[in-house]
């Protein structure tokens, strides 16, 4: 009976409720545990570089883990955040290849040439090869650096790999998108192959294990093989808790009772992420790293809702400028802070974990210029001033420009017909088409209602090129100020013209069939040599003389039918 009576709600009577109204400082999900936020009792000195392990989940949503009122079970992350800092004003990018750009060179995407979109498997391009990276850094102040995951960030050419980019190791996928267990990815209709590789190696043999899980096993025996002496780096991607939606059918179990199989599935898929930094957390301990280590947590962009994932009450999703596809969850756990157990309200980016570390490291950042991260780490361990007062979400030239902006609506300064957006203090403006705008309540029913998707959309939507809100005072993004308050949009108009003439070109090549993993016997990987230059830019075919005989890879079409029937097996039983 409830759920029917739920089916006649519009999103105004959710409001109405306060369903949206949620205490953004209410202490069971935000706040400080236990003890006294002024504490300020000394961890260990500093005695050497602390070991570094960087945890990123993969659109894991803002209302997705227990802290933050979720449904779903993650005592770990819970557990790691209580005891550590937990960052409640923390911002990633909308989408995989951004937020991961801008972690490895601390600089937005207009200056690394990826302002648009991701980029694609068959695609000649990586993160620019003049940038040092992170795990550079790193090395360069005597860390050992290992990367286990997603990586996502190009591999057209060898040079564009994990271990050419300041990884001494690496064990993951390099596309966006591969099955759990068999690791194959399809790229369209008939593109697809196998994309689990070890170090620069095709990793045949570990086909049918878990990621989650493997990745988990792969960190432990790393640690494992290092002396807790020597400082170490370890860059945890997990392909979790992306689609596609697959979990062992035990984690599936608990959630029985979720009556909408998608967020039954993601949600198991989360638990079982939360027990693999469980066994990360564990042989940190173990072998005797933990005491002299800093864990950062953070996902990479916000939850698909679509896909089982919630940013509840946050609005919008993945793939959008909105809170819920910006504002990140992130916290950092370690020893080494001097003021534990509390929020931080502090203004952070994903670009500033890039000074910050190397910082920490005691590494050298007088040689690099024009990084847009800020060292934040007083912020977080010792409660003081953010260095950060703004962030550019991104300014994208490329994307569908909004039907309704213009030069004129910008006051003559910017084209509101551009997709783009900027926090600047307690004020965010976005231009163009931000992406889907609804809020979005947890799927926890078997259907949702059309008008709760729609009705913002409908009424709020037409014919607008520009929005601001106070994010302070407003961070569910109701209340939009625009015309109320036209010389603040004059001042955030302004410092978009100002990033704008430093960005650099787009960087989105077309296609190249040569990227087929037909070609590559079956498998995702480098294409093109160095000798090859730009002549693969164009997405024209490969030169004959060049053209090696094509592999079949025999056993593709069989994965691809076990899989769907395995797939349609497990529907059944769930």
């Amino acid at each position: 009976m409830a759920v029917y009576a739920l089916t006649g709600f519009s999103l105004v009577s959710l409001l109405s409720f306060g369903y949206l109204s949620w205490d953004w400082m209410k202490p069971s999900l935000v706040a400080d545990v236990a003890t006294d936020p002024m504490e300020k009792s000394l961890p260990p000195t500093f005695t050497r570089p602390p070991h570094i392990i960087f945890i990123l989940t993969d659109d894991q949503g803002y209302h997705d883990i227990g802290y933050h009122g979720s449904d779903i079970q993650t005592p770990t992350l819970d557990r790691l955040a209580a005891d550590g800092v937990k960052l409640e004003n923390y911002y990633i990018q909308p989408i995989c290849t951004p937020s991961r750009s801008q972690l490895i060179t601390g600089r937005y995407q207009i200056h690394t040439g990826l302002q648009h979109s991701i980029i694609r498997p068959r695609q000649p391009n990586c993160l620019p090869l003049d940038q040092v990276t992170l795990p550079q850094k790193l090395q360069e102040a005597g860390y050992s650096t290992h990367m286990v995951g997603k990586w996502h960030l190009g591999f057209y050419k060898r040079e564009c790999l994990p271990t050419r980019r300041g990884f001494d190791t690496f064990l993951g996928s390099l596309t966006g998108n591969v099955d759990y267990y068999t690791y194959d990815n399809c790229d369209g209709p008939g593109v697809c192959g196998y994309d689990l590789h070890e170090g620069e190696d095709v990793a045949w043999d570990q086909s049918g294990k878990y990621s989650t899980f493997l990745y988990a096993q792969r960190v432990s025996k790393i640690l494992a093989s290092h002396s807790p002496k020597e400082p170490i780096f370890i860059y945890v991607a997990f392909q979790a808790v992306h689609t596609p939606l697959q979990s062992p059918k035990e984690y599936i179990y608990r959630y029985r009772s979720m009556g909408n199989v998608a967020r039954r599935k993601y949600a198991a898929m989360v638990t079982c992420m939360d027990e693999a930094v469980k066994n990360i957390t564990w042989a940190l301990k173990k072998y005797g790293y933990y005491d002299n280590s800093v864990i950062v947590f953070s996902t990479d962009n916000g939850g698909q809702t679509f896909s089982g994932g919630s940013n509840w009450p946050l609005r919008g999703r993945k793939g959008t400028y909105w809170e819920g596809g910006v504002r990140g969850i992130g916290f950092v756990h370690s020893p080494l802070i001097k003021r534990k157990r509390r929020t931080s309200w502090a203004l952070v980016h994903i670009t500033d974990w890039y000074p910050t570390l190397v910082s920490l490291a005691r590494g050298n950042l007088s040689n690099v210029q024009g990084l847009d991260g800020y060292n934040v780490w007083p912020a977080i361990s010792e409660g003081k001033e953010s260095p950060r007062t703004e962030i550019l979400h991104n300014i994208d030239p490329l994307y569908n420009h909004a039907k309704y902006g213009s030069l004129e609506d910008g006051f003559g300064i910017w084209n509101t017909a551009v997709q783009a957006s900027i926090r600047v203090g307690e004020w965010k403006l976005l231009t163009g088409d931000p992406g889907y705008s609804d809020w979005i309540p947890p799927q926890t029913l078997t259907n949702f209602p059309g008008s709760w998707w729609n009705l913002e959309r409908l009424t709020d939507g037409l014919r607008k090129s520009m929005w601001l809100f106070n994010i302070t005072a407003d961070p569910y993004e109701r209340y939009d100020l625009s015309e109320q308050r036209p010389d603040v949009v004059r001042t955030l108009l302004m410092r978009l013209v100002h990033y704008n003439r430093t960005a650099i070109p787009v960087r989105y090549p077309a296609e190249n069939p040569r990227a087929h993993p037909d070609f590559n016997g079956g498998a995702w990987g480098p294409w093109a040599s160095e000798d090859d230059g730009e002549e693969w830019e164009g997405g024209r075919e490969p030169l004959k003389s060049r053209n090696k005989k094509k592999k079949k890879c025999k056993i593709c079409k069989l994965r691809s039918f076990f899989r769907k029937l395995n797939t349609r097996l497990m529907s059944n039983r769930i």
